[in-house]
Order: structure tokens, then sequence, then C-alpha cells
């Protein structure tokens, strides 16, 4: 039922919502960490790996898990290295992270929505029904964090492919819909 409400209220079709900020609006340290293009080949790739990992495709949802888990630097780097590691254990191990994570990740619903739109509008997401596939067509620039985003967040992806749901993610890591 959530699900089918963040889907809803992602994709609303009034021309309003599918117009992106003007760059001209928006500070360089947002125009570049929440640049919607990285956002969606994020998502994109942790598409890519879930369907890899588990025959599925990923569920819309975990779009909102994948963007805060990957964009803060200190999350990023405290991610494992194996899939095989629980996200339990990682939230046990780093509970300054956890602690914060429910407010970085709704602080970023909004990104992650236009993320999902241009994702959409470019191809590299592809939605049906409730999940999402990604496509990614080249390797990513390697510009700052770009190379490293993009492959955490095909970690990511392996990794919530591994959970037996959706909520378990949510609930694990302190995000409250």
């Amino acid at each position: 039922m959530w699900a089918t409400y963040l889907i809803r209220s992602t994709l609303k079709v009034s021309w309003q919502s599918l117009q992106m900020q003007p760059w001209s609006q928006r500070s360089s340290a947002v125009a570049d960490l929440l640049n919607p293009a990285i956002i969606a080949a994020a998502i994109a790739a942790a598409a890519v790996q879930y369907e890899r990992r588990d025959h599925t495709l990923m569920p819309f949802e975990l779009s909102f898990l994948v963007v805060p888990l990957v964009l803060h630097r200190d999350t990023r780097t405290s991610l494992p290295t194996r899939v095989d590691s629980h996200l339990a254990r990682w939230v046990t191990s780093n509970p300054l992270l956890a602690a914060g994570f429910g407010a970085r990740a709704k602080a970023l619903t909004e990104p992650v929505r236009e993320g999902i739109r241009f994702g959409l509008r470019c191809g590299a997401l592809h939605l049906d029904g409730p999940h999402l596939s990604g496509q990614l067509r080249r390797r990513p620039a390697v510009v700052g964090d770009v190379t490293q985003i993009i492959s955490k967040a095909g970690f990511v992806g392996r990794w919530f492919a591994q959970l037996e749901s959706s909520a378990t993610a949510f609930a694990l890591l302190g995000v409250k819909v």
C-alpha cells in the first residue's frame, strides 16, 4: 500500500512536477551532489545489481534507501565490501550513522523523486508495476566521488536483494513512512 503511495506521489503527472528546478536557483553544492542524473544512475546501478542477484526487479521503494546510503560519504565509506555481511550487522556496527539515517532519507525524498523522474525520461530507469529496472549505458565519469557512488549503489542493490522484504530494510534503517 505505501509502495503504491510512493509511486503515485513520485510520478505526479502535472506539468509542474515534471519540470526540474532551474539550475540557476540551486547552490553549486546542491547542484553537484543532488544532481538528478547522478541520483538516477545510482538507482539504476542498484536496480541492475538487484536484478542480477535476485532475478527479480528491485522494489520501487528501495530507491529511497539506496540514495541516502551512497550519497553521504561517511555512510558510503562505512558500507561493507562483502554482500554476505548482513544489513542488521552493519546497523549495529555503525550506530551513529544509523541513528541519523532516517532523517537523511526523509530529507532526500524530493531529490530521489526528481532523480527517478529524470531516470524514467532518459531511459536509465523503467517502471514495471511496483518495481524498477535499470539500464546503464556506459561507465560513469571519473569525476569526484561519482565512480564510488555508482559502485556502492550496485553493492547496495545486491545487498538488498538478499533481504526478505523492503520493509525489513526500512525497519532496520529506522525509516518511517
